[in-house]
């Protein structure tokens, strides 16, 4: 982490997340997924205790998810000055170049990985990215 001036970082793999920050109040925190059994009716929570979901958490049942498979930067398109990879409406293969994500300084091109038609962009230029978070959902072929 020193090397590379990281202060947090995290990473989560099939119900398992991992967090190492910097610092001297370093404590790595570790969870493991536990099922949880469907609620039983409850009453309704008051409007102060509902957290509202953000709107690109959950993919619609018909989209498939093309995840970040690194920690890095997202870009959208190859060069600073050129168009983005892909369009919504633009259809991809499993070889389609769909952006770029920097992770330590390196620039890797990510690949669509999947036959489908660009329905969202989640992710946003230059902004950063985790381990399995969603970049852009796709209608599946």
């Amino acid at each position: 982490m020193r090397k590379n001036d990281l202060s947090v970082f995290k990473m989560e793999s099939e119900g398992f997340k991992i967090t190492l920050k910097k610092g001297n109040e370093f404590q790595p925190v570790i969870h493991h997924a536990v099922p949880v059994a469907a609620p039983v009716a409850a009453p309704a929570p008051t409007p102060a205790a509902v957290a509202p979901a953000p709107a690109a958490s959950a993919p619609a049942s018909n989209l498939k998810d093309i995840a970040s498979p690194m920690v890095g930067t997202f870009y959208a398109a190859t060069l600073p000055d050129a168009p983005p990879c892909v369009k919504v409406g633009q259809e991809v293969d499993e070889n389609t170049v769909v952006c770029i994500i920097e992770a330590m300084k390196v620039m890797n091109e990510i690949k669509a990985d999947a036959r489908g038609t660009i329905a969202e962009i989640v992710g946003e230029n230059g902004k950063p990215v985790q381990y399995g978070q969603a970049l852009f959902r796709i209608v599946p072929k």
